[in-house]
């Protein structure tokens, strides 16, 4: 059941495609810039799908109250890429392992769930930063082959690099091997996590990119899942994390105003997506949610048993009657309507978006 899902998603974006390019890029303008997208199941569109991993979500109830059928996102719906490419005038930007899909002039999304800045974050079972580097290379070869090396330079240089990444490089070693981190000081490790995304980043910029979209690290101490580990105190965050997220987010933000300072042409993008998800959490009917700590989908203390669709960890899972209620659809990420909150907030404002929102990159 799941393959043709799978399938069914394939094929309504390569019509979607298809149409596009037949009906004038959908009345694109030839300048107009495309949409590169990294990370992790923040951001990931069924890439997962492809390869034997345990990392997807190519299964029910996932993708229920808008493709209706499961994608491969971890939501009940969209992500932020989506939005962002609706807003842009864009295509839905499909997964780079789709199958068929030799199309890269608006974009591809290379995320991966699971996916941390460092090589070792669950080597084999997802595709990690530098991997999804590598893939960019393969499509900038592409690209500069289908349309000539001058009109690919332009095409690359008007593109937004959307990233999402980090907080796997934090939670696997808590999940599999803790004394992983008991050899760095928490600074160190952070510099490591930070130091990868910078050497990316670095490498997209050297191959042609100038625009570059990053979120912080989320408040990874009070997802669901995180909440169920403190067993001890009900509800409580997991606050071994927390010390690695304010170091990461502070470096995070220096690493990028060196880079601005250091490379030509080079604009960026950094959206506070810890902050926008602590305010739902914590206050959620001021944005129109019902409940801000337990996930729709999942079992549990707080659903925070992450075995949403019943193909993790154990088969019995709830699933809540209206997800619009809640911040979290599964035990680790938030709902459609949340991401498009966040979304709307990066596109055209300026409150958790410095210098430049996302808008602002998209105007070449």
């Amino acid at each position: 059941m799941a393959n043709i899902q799978v399938f069914v998603f394939a094929l309504c974006t390569s019509l979607l495609i298809i149409t596009t390019q037949s009906h004038g890029h959908s009345g694109l303008p030839k300048t107009h810039a495309p949409l590169f997208v990294f990370g992790d199941s923040v951001f990931e569109v069924g890439n997962n799908n492809y390869f034997n991993t345990s990392w997807q979500a190519n299964y029910s109830p996932y993708g229920e109250t808008f493709f209706k059928y499961p994608t491969g996102r971890f939501s009940d719906g969209r992500q932020v890429p989506d939005f962002i490419a609706e807003y842009a005038k864009l295509p839905l930007i499909p997964p780079y392992l789709q199958p068929d899909n030799h199309e890269f002039s608006y974009g591809i999304n290379f995320a991966s769930a699971g996916a941390g800045a460092m090589v070792e974050t669950r080597q084999g079972a997802v595709i990690g930063l530098p991997s999804q580097l590598s893939n960019f290379k393969i499509v900038r070869k592409s690209l500069r082959k289908k349309l000539g090396n001058e009109e690919a330079k332009s095409l690359l240089s008007r593109a937004v690099y959307f990233f999402s990444i980090g907080s796997n490089d934090y939670i696997f070693p808590f999940d599999t091997d803790p004394s992983v981190l008991g050899s760095y000081s928490h600074q160190e490790y952070v510099d490591l996590v930070i130091g990868n995304i910078t050497s990316v980043v670095k490498g997209i910029y050297k191959k042609g990119g100038r625009n570059f979209a990053l979120l912080n690290l989320w408040p990874i101490a009070c997802l669901p899942y995180a909440r169920a580990l403190k067993t001890e105190k009900k509800g409580a965050c997991f606050d071994e994390f927390t010390p690695f997220v304010k170091l990461h987010n502070k470096a995070l933000a220096k690493a990028l105003q060196k880079l601005e300072k250091k490379l030509k042409g080079f604009r960026y993008s950094i959206s506070d997506f810890n902050e926008f998800l602590t305010q739902r959490m914590n206050h959620p009917s001021k944005y129109g949610f019902v409940e801000g700590e337990a996930a729709c989908c999942g079992s549990g203390v707080y659903g925070g048993i992450y075995n949403c669709g019943g193909k993790r960890i154990a088969e019995e899972y709830n699933l809540c009657k209206n997800v619009s209620e809640y911040v979290f659809y599964d035990s680790a990420h938030p709902t459609d309507r949340v991401y498009e909150q966040f979304a709307k907030q990066i596109w055209s404002g300026n409150s958790i978006t410095t210098p430049y929102n996302l808008k602002a990159l998209f105007e070449t």
